[in-house]
């Protein structure tokens, strides 16, 4: 990319930048946005969109092309299996995109901008409800005219490519074995120290050797004293083990649903339990996270003041709004029966009617519950940009974010979260649903302080779990804010990514939005994209930048989670 970068230049290069937001709004994840070489069409490899430079495109035709590429990931266009059917075949490619790209666009279009929706042929759009469908069109022997040249193309190679990319260093320096002796590892559940049989048990279980007992028990003694990105613990050694326990050494320190998957107790005080998704063996484990939830006390930590959100209120202040039926319109899809007959009786009067005879839907009323989620883990206490730690950064975001949507009426909660292994996930409660934000909240929010470890997927769950029974609004949407970092015993690496990301699509099949955001932690895109897959995420340099941005991430998160509940 950086190759390309260079031919177009530095003022191109600039000027493409700009695009960076708008692509990943629409495709609901993170892009890049780089010149194509000079004669090529527009294209993407999923990760990266390489727009036409041609001189005589205007700013709307390369809006208008970004958004079709965007369209076509956002809407699943371009997976591996439908890559593969195009591989090799272009005529084929051409015919799929020539109806994919309108349905694509049509099923996205109120993200889009005006330039883009002019290129969508309705009657095309209708002819297919799915990639799928869309393919099975192509390979008939029906004609099909060839895309709009705004279309650009599609490149099955470099999009098989760029997965293999992606799976590879998902993988780590490994190589193959490693899935199959984390496997063996995950059986053992080092996390917790605990098995079928006990220790004792497994201790005696073979000879001493390599595979024996013992053997396992030196080499977990090995791995407990090496980072678990494969170096020696100090510089370098990950941040989740550094600073997993806090000043201290004691952990956490207060200074004051996955549908038939999800099984929770019902028992608040011994927690919640839900499945976690184990990326070896290609299936849940039942069971198998404990959530807690906690009130902690406010603490001696200084008081933070509700910050000034009108930055955030603006650009939310449309999102989320209900459908209320509004009588005496002049305008709507139904007649107003009792306006109608005074209108009527008025004429016979001899007075001049009302003319707002009908009834209308108009989106009114605020119907939308958002759950604030804060990683207080051990590497939000990292240095962030600004001379701040990343947790005052996100602290300081989740606080203008709740400000901004308790100020306009939506239904909104906080809760921070941190765990110590499967069985001790903490959901810290800093403002319910049904709480004010006040000083006590606010004082709350302060006396946090960062420690432990990161089982996301677990808290993903519960704070999904959260919405759908104690949101009660009809949209719902999950709030992350996190360094991105999946750590904790045993949920290492693509184990931790995989299960977060499926923890994410869980949740927004079921019909709430997730947005997930890394404030001041200058995390990788590429890393980003491994953890939060394609829900709607974006890394943001300080919480003063977050107006520029969340008006489309919410919009885009929003926007997926309805598709969801219209496509069952």
């Amino acid at each position: 990319m950086r190759e390309r970068v260079a031919r177009a230049g530095p003022e191109s290069a600039s000027r493409l930048s700009r695009f960076q937001l708008l692509a990943s709004a629409i495709a609901g994840r993170a892009l890049d946005v780089a010149a194509a070489l000079p004669g090529e069409a527009s294209w993407t490899d999923g990760s990266t969109l390489f727009m036409a430079a041609s001189p005589d495109a205007s700013a709307a035709d390369q809006v208008a092309a970004l958004a079709v590429q965007a369209s076509l990931i956002a809407a699943g266009s371009l997976e591996a299996d439908i890559a593969r059917r195009l591989r090799g075949r272009p005529a084929l490619a051409r015919r799929y995109l020539a109806i994919e790209g309108h349905r694509a666009l049509a099923s996205g279009e109120d993200l889009l901008p005006r330039p883009a929706r002019s290129l969508i042929d309705r009657d095309a759009a209708a002819r297919a409800g799915s990639p799928a469908a869309s393919l099975a069109l192509a390979l008939g022997r029906e004609p099909i005219a060839d895309p709009p040249p705004g279309f650009g193309v599609i490149r099955p190679h470099r999009l098989l490519a760029s997965a293999d990319r992606g799976r590879a260093a998902a993988a780590g320096p490994e190589g193959p074995l490693q899935p199959r002796r984390r496997q063996a590892e995950s059986d053992r559940d080092p996390g917790d120290g605990t098995g079928d049989d006990g220790p004792v048990l497994k201790f005696f279980a073979s000879s001493v050797g390599g595979q024996g007992a013992l053997g396992r028990l030196l080499a977990r003694m090995v791995r407990l004293g090496r980072d678990p990105t494969g170096g020696p613990v100090g510089a370098g050694a990950s941040a989740k083990v550094r600073a997993a326990l806090g000043p201290g050494g004691t952990g956490v320190r207060m200074a004051g649903a996955a549908g038939m998957l999800t099984e929770t107790v019902t028992d608040r005080r011994h927690g919640m339990t839900y499945p976690e998704w184990d990326v070896y063996r290609e299936r849940y484990r039942l069971n198998w996270c404990t959530v807690v939830e906690a009130d902690p006390p406010p603490g001696d930590g200084a008081s933070l003041a509700v910050p000034d959100a009108d930055a955030l209120r603006r650009p939310l202040a449309r999102l989320g709004m209900g459908l209320d039926r509004c009588r005496r319109q002049f305008v709507g899809d139904d007649i107003d029966i009792d306006a109608t007959v005074e209108a009527r009786i008025d004429t016979l009067a001899g007075v001049s009617p009302d003319q707002a005879v009908y009834v209308d839907t108009l989106r009114r009323r605020r119907d939308l519950a958002v759950l604030v989620l804060l990683d207080i883990s051990g590497s939000a206490a990292e240095p962030g940009s600004g001379g701040k730690s990343v947790h005052e950064q996100q602290r300081a975001a989740a606080a203008m974010l709740a400000a901004a949507l308790h100020g306009l009426g939506d239904r909104v909660a906080l809760y921070a979260f941190y765990s110590q292994g499967r069985s001790a996930v903490h959901f810290v409660r800093v403002k319910g649903f049904g709480d004010d934000l006040n000083a006590l909240a606010m004082r709350r929010l302060g006396g946090l302080v960062p420690g432990a470890y990161t089982r996301l997927g677990a808290a993903i769950r519960h704070g999904a779990a959260m919405l759908e029974d104690r949101g009660g609004t009809s949209r719902r949407l999950l709030v992350v804010l996190s360094d991105g970092l999946a750590y904790d015993y045993g949920y290492e690496r693509p184990y931790g990514e995989a299960d977060s990301r499926h923890a994410l699509a869980e949740a927004r099949h079921r019909g709430t939005g997730c947005l997930c955001l890394s404030v001041g932690a200058g995390a990788d895109p590429a890393a980003l994209r491994r953890v939060f897959g394609t829900a709607a995420h974006a890394s943001v340099a300080g919480p003063g930048q977050l107006g520029r941005v969340i008006g489309p991430l919410f919009r885009a998160a929003l926007g997926s989670a309805e598709l969801r509940r219209k496509g069952g």
